[in-house]
């Protein structure tokens, strides 16, 4: 029989009844008043490669983590972390492992896997991406007429798109000057509107596409791929197989795939899949990246990565930041009976991360079945949403500070910005710095926060709501992918504690089944046979417009 939570011998029942215990008590306790304990801060926060996570703004106190701690243990974290990076079949529905660590390995470490070293593969992947930057950015990738490229589209969807936009954009000071005469556009719209609003604004000679696809059978991602072939024949009037073999790369899991649809062997780049789709930028889907910023800076960002993956597998589980992060958002979730979480960056380089969040958490934790198939009694991820946040407070801060809704925030700012630049600039930044301190200061604290008591009922703050605050240094490539990393083990923690396998993704699979099936019903000489009435009358209605009838 086990005993309580905390002694020698953990169970994860005796441990969440000391947590629920202890949420009781701590309840009542306003952060008005935790914040006012000394050594609050130095307790409460924590530090990695460029990170400061500070906790103190949370409904906790050092004991809640102690006990958080228990309850990691007790559901053997430890041991399921050691078999994510040792290549145990973590994704068990699926029957495979899941590897996203292994991308960012270095070129002098080892993992095998059913008896193969995977890291070669992964740097002669890397390396062969290498040759293709280095010929785009010398303007050697000629297309129909000879004329070198100097636009690259991605057509993509999910985290074939997600993650490329998010670190394009966060890392465009990097740019180094043989990438600045190259336009990178993104596409991931299944109905054309994205590709069409850009096609014709492009010149077809100088345009490459990348088409991003693990399986390479994405309908959203080849219907756009099959216009852009198109427009291309039209406009040149030369061989498909010309014009594939020079405006084309695909970037897949599937090589026969990308074979099939006429991508030749040469220019294609591999990953496995063994790496998920919200995980895949760190793989050669992240070749828009290193267009955009130069292999050096992707490695940088891979180096950033491993070096939190190292933080992840080895630091103790109350020093780790992944853990820690984790395991609070549980305290919230699950004891303190919060259902919404905001994510608010306060740089505009940085307006995509809560977008590539609310796919990472939302893909990967939002279900209901266990690892057993029993149905969880917990609540498990939360809704995400965000903005940046100086934009957010002309939106949804209302909502945040008098709202009747309960929600956690995590609000993510650089220290340091625009150093070589005019100090105009850098007092734009210490102005977003204000704002981000002042906004966590007054969803904790509420009218403390004030010199004077509100003049009126409908001018109080309640205050109470607690956030996370994430500090870089600077935004680098290399702080950039320890963030990323940070929020990917962060979900894995948390499924860990939920039992619950964050890698699948079976609630997008039926909605992919059901729309290849409506788009059969759709077609001229489609049935309605099975479908529900809502859906009959929607058809019929649909063709009728089509028709032209009054």
């Amino acid at each position: 029989m086990n005993r309580v939570c905390g002694s020698n011998e953990l169970s994860t029942d005796s441990c969440w009844q000391v947590l629920s215990t202890h949420a009781e008590a701590l309840k009542p306790r306003h952060l008005k008043e935790l914040l006012a304990e000394k050594g609050r801060f130095e307790a409460l926060s924590f530090r990695h490669e460029g990170l400061l996570l500070d906790l103190s703004r949370q409904r906790i106190v050092p004991e809640t983590l102690k006990r958080l701690m228990e309850l990691a243990e007790a559901s053997e974290l430890p041991r399921w972390i050691e078999a994510l990076f040792a290549g145990e079949p973590v994704n068990d529905t699926e029957k495979r492992p899941a590897l996203h660590t292994a991308l960012r390995l270095p070129q002098n470490a080892s993992l095998q896997l059913s008896g193969q070293d995977l890291v070669p593969d992964v740097h002669a992947n890397l390396a062969r991406m290498a040759e293709m930057v280095t010929q785009l950015h010398l303007r050697q990738w000629r297309g129909y007429t000879g004329e070198p490229i100097d636009t690259v589209v991605n057509i993509g969807v999910g985290g074939s798109d997600l993650g490329p936009v998010m670190a394009c954009r966060a890392l465009a000071d990097f740019q180094p000057e043989a990438a600045q005469g190259l336009n990178i556009h993104f596409v991931s719209s299944m109905d054309g509107s994205q590709l069409a609003g850009l096609l014709d604004r492009l010149n077809p000679a100088t345009t490459l596409f990348i088409v991003s696809s693990k399986s390479f059978t994405t309908i959203d991602t080849l219907a756009n791929a099959e216009t852009a072939r198109r427009w291309l024949a039209e406009a040149s009037g030369i061989a498909d197989e010309v014009l594939v073999r020079r405006h084309f790369v695909a970037v897949t899991a599937s090589p026969e795939k990308a074979a099939q649809w006429g991508v030749p062997q040469d220019n294609q780049l591999h990953f496995w899949d063994w790496t998920g789709g919200r995980y895949s930028m760190w793989s050669t889907i992240g070749f828009p990246i290193a267009l955009k910023i130069g292999m050096d800076n992707f490695r940088e960002m891979l180096a950033g990565a491993h070096s939190m993956d190292e933080h992840f597998r080895t630091a103790p589980l109350g020093d780790n930041l992944a853990v820690l992060l984790a395991m609070v958002g549980v305290w919230n979730i699950n004891l303190l009976d919060y259902h919404a979480h905001a994510i608010l960056p306060y740089d505009g380089r940085l307006a995509h991360l809560p977008a590539y969040l609310e796919q990472l958490e939302m893909e990967s934790n939002g279900k209901s079945v266990r690892r057993d198939g029993s149905l969880s009694e917990r609540r498990t991820c939360p809704v995400l949403w965000g903005e940046v946040g100086p934009n957010a407070q002309h939106a949804f801060y209302q909502l945040l500070h008098q709202g009747t809704e309960a929600v956690m925030s995590d609000f993510v700012v650089p220290v340091r910005r625009y150093e070589a630049r005019s100090e105009t600039l850098q007092r734009q930044h210490q102005l977003a710095l204000a704002n981000c301190l002042a906004q966590a200061r007054v969803l904790a604290l509420g009218d403390a926060a004030l010199d004077a008591e509100p003049a009126s009922p409908w001018q109080q703050y309640s205050g109470n709501q607690p956030s996370t605050v994430l500090l870089l240094d600077e935004l680098s490539p290399r702080t950039f992918g320890a963030l990323i990393a940070l929020y990917e083990h962060k979900v894995f923690v948390q499924a860990v504690i939920w039992g619950i396998n964050p890698f699948d993704q079976w609630g997008v699979e039926l909605g992919k089944k059901m729309a290849t099936r409506m788009l059969e019903v759709l077609g001229a000489a489609g049935s309605d046979e099975g479908m529900d009435l809502p859906t009959t009358g929607l058809l019929a209605e649909i063709r009728r417009l089509r028709s032209g009838e009054a």
